[in-house]
């Protein structure tokens, strides 16, 4: 009688187990461009605060040319004032519109603002012009030339902001207002009311010292 040999059965081989892979967290675009353009106005507040210790420090440099007094018309520099301001509000407007989900408001509201802008973009040139024509140009003394450094910087961001919301509105006439765009409409907010706040600072530190004849 003959032994059937039998066969041990084969083990199925080991599989290693696969690692995990860890998830990749999302990176927040929106964030990191708000982030960036909040740096961005630090470093343009400390432009403009420069430029303002520069002008306080230049208000005697006028070299026998013409002081504040003589050239600052405060009529013009308050309706210039009331203009930014009310733009202020209606761009305010827009926003609340933006949270409502709006579009039409939010183009309706930019408009306006933008409008608003472009009044005090024209009252400064007005001022610009005439106090050049009457040879009190930015060449004549330090006081002038830091004078219309301050103020035309701000104009300067002033126009920058009109041409911006420009392009918000020729974009909203194409696109709804993904949350991209909400998030662009946001930063474009945060520039106006900045250069609103600045311009309180110009009204309070130039025009009016400078009308009432008092120095720092």
């Amino acid at each position: 009688m003959t032994a059937e040999a039998q066969t041990p059965p084969v083990e199925a081989p080991e599989i290693p187990e696969i690692p995990e892979i860890p998830e990749i967290p999302e990176i927040d675009v929106m964030g990191e461009r708000d982030f960036g353009f909040w740096l961005y106005l630090m470093s343009d507040a400390i432009i403009f605060s420069l430029l303002f210790a520069t002008y306080v420090v230049m208000i005697p440099g006028t070299d026998g040319g013409p002081t504040a007094q003589d050239v600052f018309d405060l009529p013009r520099a308050f309706a210039e004032t009331v203009l930014l301001l009310t733009s202020s509000f209606t761009f305010g407007m827009a926003s609340v519109a933006v949270l409502s989900g709006n579009k039409t408001h939010v183009v309706l509201w930019l408009a306006v603002t933008a409008v608003l802008g472009l009044g005090f973009i024209g009252l400064e040139l007005s001022e610009f012009t005439s106090m050049i024509a009457a040879g009190a140009g930015p060449d004549r003394s330090g006081f002038l030339s830091a004078f219309f450094a301050l103020v035309g910087t701000h104009g300067l961001h002033v126009t920058a902001g009109l041409v911006w919301i420009l392009v918000t509105i020729i974009q909203l006439s194409r696109k709804e207002l993904t949350p991209l765009m909400r998030s662009r409409i946001y930063r474009l907010g945060l520039f106006w009311h900045f250069l609103d706040i600045v311009w309180i600072g110009i009204f309070s530190v130039v025009y009016l010292p400078g009308v009432m004849g008092e120095a720092f």
